[in-house]
């Protein structure tokens, strides 16, 4: 698996998700259950992952939507 991102802002990962999903591109988000038993206090940031095969084509497709200033170096 490969590491798109790493963020608490739920909003966020909500938007890439979709955009990945209407793609075609299915995508893990890692570490959902401890972000939230922590309260959010940013502790522990959710991952955003893909497939190591699917890691060009996300990073493109995040890219050209203007997400690529939040994409992990990789």
């Amino acid at each position: 698996m490969h590491e798109l991102l790493r963020t608490n802002d739920i909003v966020l990962l909500g938007a890439i998700e979709a955009l990945l999903a209407s793609a075609n591109l299915d995508c893990l988000i890692a570490d959902q259950h401890i972000s939230a038993l922590e309260g959010m206090i940013g502790a522990f940031p959710r991952r955003l992952l893909v497939r190591e095969a699917d890691r060009a084509r996300a990073r493109a497709l995040l890219t050209e939507a203007g997400f690529g200033a939040e994409l992990r170096d990789g």
